[in-house]
């Protein structure tokens, strides 16, 4: 293995040491072009690709136009305060400034109006958020240390498979590796098995972990949920026809040593090309199923000798 030294060894260790920081922020922004399908422009939230994330990215717009209005108002008038009564215009302090209910009424009902003007929308994002029912995909996702495993149900029942980062990623990220993270395709943010999903379907995951706390999170979605060991959590999105691409994401938590490492990939293909992968991923489980289910002549063969010494044991 080629050892780096110098500069190249200090750039390497530094791209491993804010390699976190770095996938985080592609993920979250896809400041890159090798974010495929990702929606965001790197300035603001991703506009996403599903009803909810454009839900979501809506009501982040009013809010933000609000703070804007907000501080527009209030640094306003403290602008035109300092400039206008300054003391070297000659204004002198007001002494007998005494209490005023009508200022406070004033300055107690605007916030709480504007309060109820955010709060209503978002209350039926989250409701909306929230409501699983009559989904047409469930699959089981287990989140490990540092992989995620998709177990289908419904119509793809049979598929399970684990997700883990992928090699050339992988390798990259060791120590001493001596390759530049620049130079590897989509570092960190990679896997060698993506969770395929139909577009235009209502998608339903269950999530829970079995050691601990992870948390499933694909920007574009508008998709974040904890993944507690012990606990199912719900999640719900319904890609776009015409959305179809490749989306990414990774664990949102610190879920211990190289939480870094793991990325989360969607393949999001169109309803028939979903039916077709599925129908190719359950005839190459089928001979694997058959072969485990007759079991091998050497496993008979064992087992025959394994019983024959057990008789021999026996007392006359």
């Amino acid at each position: 293995m080629t050892v780096t030294s110098g500069y190249d060894g200090r750039r390497a260790a530094r791209a491993r040491k804010f390699g976190f920081a770095r996938a985080l922020c592609l993920a979250a922004f896809g400041l890159a072009a090798r974010a495929g399908a990702n929606t965001s422009n790197g300035f603001n939230l991703p506009l996403g690709v599903t009803e909810i994330s454009r839900d979501i990215y809506g009501l982040h717009m009013e809010a933000f136009w609000i703070c804007v209005g907000i501080a527009a108002v209030v640094f306003g008038a403290m602008i035109y305060s300092l400039l206008k009564f300054r003391h070297s215009q000659g204004a002198v302090a007001d002494t007998t400034m005494s209490h005023s209910t009508q200022v406070e009424i004033i300055w107690t009902i605007i916030p709480a109006v504007i309060l109820i003007v955010m709060a209503i929308p978002a209350a039926k994002i989250i409701l909306k958020m929230e409501d699983t029912r009559n989904s047409e995909l469930s699959i089981r996702v287990t989140g490990y240390q540092w992989k995620w495993e998709y177990q289908y149900m419904d119509a793809a029942e049979g598929i399970d498979f684990f997700s883990t980062l992928a090699r050339d990623s992988n390798f990259a990220r060791q120590l001493h590796s001596g390759i530049d993270p620049n130079t590897v395709p989509n570092y960190l943010l990679e896997v060698d098995k993506p969770l395929v999903i139909p577009s235009g379907t209502k998608v339903r995951l269950l999530l829970t972990s079995q050691d601990v706390i992870h948390a499933w999170w694909v920007p574009d979605f508008g998709a974040k949920r904890s993944v507690v060991p012990g606990f199912v959590n719900e999640l719900w999105f319904r890609i776009d026809p015409g959305k179809e691409g490749i989306y990414r994401g990774q664990c949102a938590a610190l879920c211990g040593r190289d939480h870094g490492f793991m990325p989360i990939v969607v393949d999001v293909r169109t309803p028939d090309e979903f039916k077709k992968w599925v129908g190719e991923q359950k005839a190459a489980a089928k001979p694997a199923e058959a072969v485990a289910a007759a079991g091998s002549p050497a496993d008979d063969r064992i087992a025959d000798r394994s019983t024959a010494r057990s008789a021999q044991a026996l007392p006359n």
